[in-house]
């Protein structure tokens, strides 16, 4: 009779388990379609109109350098309501006050929103006019949140950095950030994201360095401040804050140095 009723039991026992990873599946696939419809439906904070997309900053007198942002909403600085707060307006900032004491001419082009695939667009305005001597691209979240393929988005951004550089402009990348440290998105869903950032910035990394950029790892140089500290990020605990921006700043500062020295050995015309 025993020896009847293990295979018995067992049988049972698998059906009860098989039933139960179903059940716990298509719970887990329900919360996670609960948390990304509250994602999307969030407040998230919006382009301050005030912002300028052009400056000016440092001493007349200095030698002129001029930069240019290209990406998404972090390169035009979503989040913040002075220039001086954005990325780009404190990395203008460090140059002009740094060693070579530069006149940095500002602007952006990046278009909140935007996926790899819109760079193209961005870099044909950005060579409009007079040419930058240095863009820095600002990508990657918004193709890993809507679960791009990696390496098609890589492609995309290879192929704009590969036009700019063609162009003789230097180019510094910073990679998709740390998505695990954003708090407008619950976890498990934040989990997933953060997974999705990582294999994004690692295709960004090959394809950047393949066309001749400079890359920066945003999620090893600034995730883990970003993580610990909740007031790098603005109200919306999504886009950063002028804090989240300083350190993202300081991260993308030494390559963006580096570049302004190349641009400047290689003494373009302006």
């Amino acid at each position: 009779m025993t020896g009847r009723f293990l295979p018995g039991l067992s049988l049972r026992l698998g059906r009860i388990t098989a039933g139960s990873l179903a059940a716990a599946v298509v719970g887990g696939a329900a919360v996670l379609a609960g948390q990304a419809l509250a994602a999307r439906h969030r407040r998230y904070a919006q382009p301050e109109l005030g912002l300028a997309l052009r400056a000016t900053v440092g001493r007349a007198d200095a030698a002129p350098l001029r930069l240019v942002l290209l990406g998404d909403s972090s390169a035009l600085g979503v989040g913040v309501g002075r220039l001086a707060d954005t990325v780009g307006g404190q990395l203008a900032g460090l140059l002009a006050e740094g060693a070579a004491g530069q006149l940095v001419h500002l602007s952006s082009v990046g278009v909140s929103g935007s996926r790899s695939a819109d760079l193209a667009t961005q870099v044909a305005r950005a060579l409009l006019g007079e040419r930058p001597d240095i863009a820095v691209i600002l990508i990657g979240t918004n193709d890993a949140t809507t679960w791009r393929r990696a390496a098609e988005a890589a492609a995309y951004l290879g192929a704009a950095v590969h036009r700019l550089r063609e162009a003789r402009v230097e180019v510094v990348v910073g990679t998709c950030p740390d998505l695990g440290a954003v708090r407008a998105i619950a976890p498990p869903l934040r989990h997933l994201v953060s997974w999705s950032g990582r294999r994004t910035a690692r295709a960004q990394t090959l394809a950047v360095l393949t066309a001749g950029g400079a890359v920066v790892d945003l999620a090893t140089e600034a995730g883990p401040v970003f993580r610990a500290d909740a007031g790098t990020l603005c109200h919306d605990g999504f886009h950063p804050s002028a804090d989240g921006y300083r350190v993202w700043a300081h991260a993308l500062f030494p390559a963006v140095a580096a570049a302004a020295t190349m641009a400047s050995r290689h003494g373009r015309p302006r």
